[in-house]
This record gives C-alpha cells, sequence and structure tokens, in this order.
C-alpha cells in the first residue's frame, strides 16, 4: 500500500489517492504518514477528508504530528484543531514542545483553549487528565421525543451519543440514559421515569487506572466523571481506557524487567536514552550480587573439600530463581485484576506452599534420577567418588532445591503483597529482584544442608 502511495503522489494522480483514501481507516493510514518524506507528508495530508484529516492527525507518531504542525498553515492548523475532539488535543499538547503548544492554543478559539487549560489542570494520572467535557446532558423533565431532537442538535461535536447523562440545575448527576432506552420508550414518557439512577462514577482525581478497571469489570462504552460537588464535568471513553489499560502493562512489563519506563516508542528511543533508562537497575542488581558472592566465598575452604558441589550451583540458583519469578508474576497479575487483595496473603501463601512442595518434590526426585544417570554414569562428573558419597551429595542437591522452590514461592508471592500494601509499584518486585533474593537464600541453604549432611565428607 506504502509503494502504491508513493507512486500516485510522484504522477500527480490525486483523483486516483482521493479515492483510495475514501476506503481507509484513520488506523491503518496514519503508519504510512510516518514513512513518507515530509513534502509527501503534507501533500497527502491535505487531500484528505475533513474529518479522516482529524482521525488520522490523532492516530499519528508524536514526531509526524509535530512535523505536519510546522508545515501548516495558521488556517491549517486551526481547522485541524477545531476537529479534534478536546481529550485527543489535550494528549497531543502534552507531547509538544512549548513553542508548538502555544501556536495550537493561539489558534483555538477562546472557549476551547479554556477547556483545554482546565483539563491540562488535572494530575498527569488522574481521571480528569483523561476525560472529555463533550459529552450529551438531558434533563429529567424532558420528555423522550424532547430528549431525542436535543441529541440531533447538539450530538454531532459529541464524542459518544450511545449513553446520555441526566443533570439538574446545578449539573449534579441524577441518573444516565442510553439511546436504546429512548428508542424503545414512548415520545411522551419522561426522562425522569426511564433513567437510571444508579450510576457508577468517577471523580476527576481517581487514579486513571482505577478507572480503567471500571471499564474492564462493567463492558462500559462511557464512564461519568464528577467533581468534589458531585456535579458532572467530563467522561471517560472506552478507547482512553484501553489506551491506559495498554500503557500500565506495558510499564508493568518494563519494570518486571528491571527497566525504567519509557513513553516513547523503542525505535524512537535513541541509544543514550536507552543507556539511561535500564543502567540503574543494573548497577543495583549488580551490587547486590554482592551477597551472594560473599556467601560463596565464606563457604570456599569447605568447597575446596567437595569441588563437585560448585558445579550444582548454577542449577539451584537458576531453578529458585524462576521458581519465584512464576509465583510473583501471578500475584502481580491477581492484584492488576483487583482479583487479591492484602486480606488474602494468608490463601495465597498456603496455596503457594502446597504448589512449591509438589514442585519441589517433583524437581527434587527427577534431579536426583538426572545427576545418577548423567552426572554420574555419562560425564563423570563424580570421577574418585565412590557411590555411597555420590547418593548422599546428591540427595543433598535435591532437598536444597526442594527446599529452594517452596521458600522461592513462599518470597515471590509475599514481596509484590507487602509492595502493594506499602503503596509501592508490585512490578518492580518482579524478576530480578526476586531472583537476586532467591539467589541468596538459596545458597544459605545450600551450604546449611551440605554441613548438616555432608560434614563427615569434608
Amino acid at each position: 500500500m506504502f509503494e502504491k502511495f508513493v507512486e500516485l503522489l510522484s504522477e500527480k494522480r490525486f483523483s486516483d489517492l482521493r479515492a483510495m483514501l475514501a476506503d481507509i481507516n484513520a488506523m491503518d493510514l496514519a503508519p504510512i504518514f510516518d514513512e513518507l518524506d515530509a513534502e509527501q507528508r503534507v501533500l497527502l495530508f491535505r487531500l484528505l477528508p475533513k474529518e479522516l484529516a482529524a482521525e488520522t492527525f490523532v492516530e499519528m507518531d508524536g514526531d509526524c504530528q509535530q512535523a505536519l504542525i510546522k508545515s501548516f498553515s495558521d488556517k491549517e492548523l486551526k481547522a485541524v484543531i477545531d476537529e479534534l475532539y478536546l481529550d485527543d488535543a489535550v494528549d497531543i499538547i502534552e507531547e509538544m514542545p512549548a513553542g508548538v503548544v502555544k501556536r495550537i492554543l493561539r489558534q483555538s478559539d477562546s472557549e476551547t483553549r479554556k477547556a483545554i487549560n482546565e483539563l491540562l489542570n488535572y494530575p498527569k494520572d488522574s481521571a480528569g487528565s483523561i476525560m472529555t467535557p463533550e459529552f450529551v446532558d438531558l434533563k429529567r423533565d424532558m420528555t423522550v421525543d424532547d430528549a431525542v431532537n436535543h441529541i440531533r442538535k447538539t450530538g454531532i461535536d459529541k464524542e459518544t451519543v450511545y449513553t446520555c447523562y441526566v443533570t439538574g440545575p446545578d449539573r449534579k448527576l441524577e441518573g444516565i440514559v442510553t439511546v436504546k432506552d429512548l428508542l424503545l420508550a414512548d415520545p411522551n414518557d419522561k426522562i425522569s421515569n426511564i433513567m437510571e439512577t444508579h450510576v457508577i462514577y468517577a471523580g476527576t482525581l481517581d487514579d486513571k487506572e482505577d478507572v480503567a478497571k471500571i471499564f474492564n469489570k462493567y463492558d462500559f462504552l462511557a464512564l461519568p466523571v464528577v467533581d468534589k460537588e458531585n456535579r458532572l464535568v467530563g467522561i471517560v471513553t472506552v478507547d482512553d481506557a484501553m489506551d491506559v489499560i495498554e500503557d500500565e502493562n506495558t510499564e508493568d512489563i518494563e519494570k518486571m524487567a528491571a527497566i525504567i519506563p519509557n513513553d516513547r516508542p523503542y525505535l524512537k528511543t535513541g541509544v543514550f536514552e536507552t543507556f539511561k533508562k535500564r543502567v540503574p537497575w543494573l548497577m543495583i542488581l549488580m551490587v547486590s550480587a554482592t551477597f551472594t558472592g560473599a556467601i560463596i566465598s565464606s563457604f570456599e575452604d569447605k568447597l575446596k573439600s567437595i569441588v563437585v558441589l560448585t558445579s550444582f550451583i548454577p542449577m539451584l540458583m537458576d531453578t529458585g530463581g524462576n521458581s519465584g519469578s512464576q509465583a510473583a508474576v501471578t500475584v502481580i497479575r491477581g492484584l492488576s485484576l483487583d482479583e487479591i487483595h492484602l486480606r488474602d496473603i494468608f490463601k495465597v501463601l498456603f496455596k503457594e506452599l502446597r504448589v512449591g512442595l509438589v514442585c519441589g518434590l517433583t524437581l527434587g526426585v527427577v534431579n536426583f534420577v538426572k545427576i545418577l544417570l548423567v552426572d554420574y554414569l555419562l560425564l563423570g562428573t563424580f570421577s574418585g567418588y565412590e557411590f555411597p558419597a555420590v547418593c548422599m551429595i546428591s540427595a543433598t542437591v535435591c532437598l536444597t532445591m526442594a527446599l529452594t522452590v517452596v521458600v522461592a514461592k513462599l518470597v515471590g508471592c509475599t514481596l509484590p503483597i507487602l509492595a502493594e500494601a506499602l503503596r509501592f509499584d508490585p512490578a518492580v518486585m518482579a524478576s530480578p529482584f526476586i531472583t537476586t533474593i532467591v539467589d541468596a537464600i538459596s545458597l544459605l541453604i545450600y551450604f546449611g544442608a551440605t554441613n548438616v549432611f555432608l560434614g563427615a565428607l569434608m
């Protein structure tokens, strides 16, 4: 498709281009602009119908938006801004340099400028920052026929008309009515008779992640947002909630991989910026590994007497880290879906204890057989050791593995819950952090078991 666009642009076959554009969705069209050069980008954008141009502009990459704004005349910029929904305009403004923001606001009318500034004043992670004030509001004393006529007159500039909100004289939220309710009701019925008065809503300062969870729980298409006086000031639509969920999931994945979250796309992020996001955690984890090194050093003399013990350290540490990460990821997912709470910590611990025992015993038995068949018979790892000594060493390693798996599961499920209770992000307690803790614990268990069961061999 991209090659076809370039061909038509270079040949100036604009009528054919317009025909193609009529059948393309804004989401599919936006990535094409990223691949065009500056001149082609402006030319293609000017060929778009007004409504499609605004929708495509919203879906473009920030750098592409900024480049287009610089090439727009004031008249073109105003035309685009006038077609945008206010929440989309705010999202674009938040990513633009100060000079571009001033130009956008200068081309907006006073009412739009005031609304944009109000939305920009809300905290970045709040419901107010992602809501739009463009909604359909009705009055309880309207008839159904009056309400339908009101929607026809005002709905064209609203982000959604399917759900309408009933407000009183002081703009307080009193109920909701759907278009389905209006279509199925008698034209002379009063809105007060058909509206739903039990309304689920969010506050302007509620965390936007909590708002997204409400959408996920109730399958809403839109959610009303009220201020401290319960006055309706805006709505959050499902597309914005999906964006929040995607951003939060991306942030959690980055934290779980020990990377400081970054808002910019991977290919748009420079090497040095990527370095700055990754190196702090790498340094922390590197320094924390000093503890495991110190544990091994303190046991160095005993390892010299049974050198073969050293070969099992990586396996034990890796198994423990993986076991802890499994429990942590499962619990973090439960916390994010609001399935697990602090009050459930003992239930989670009891479950992970049982899972850890079953997994640990299974791995221990399999590992015992593996050591005898592979390490002892095939690889000759135990060269110079008598068979009874080999069995004792194998049993010690396998017992350590079973205990390590159990402890790792308990640590992995506990830390995220405690982090949530202390208002920290549970994702920070995922793989790298838990692996470091479990590494140290597995070594302590290993060397403790070795002292108890293999003391006679040392």
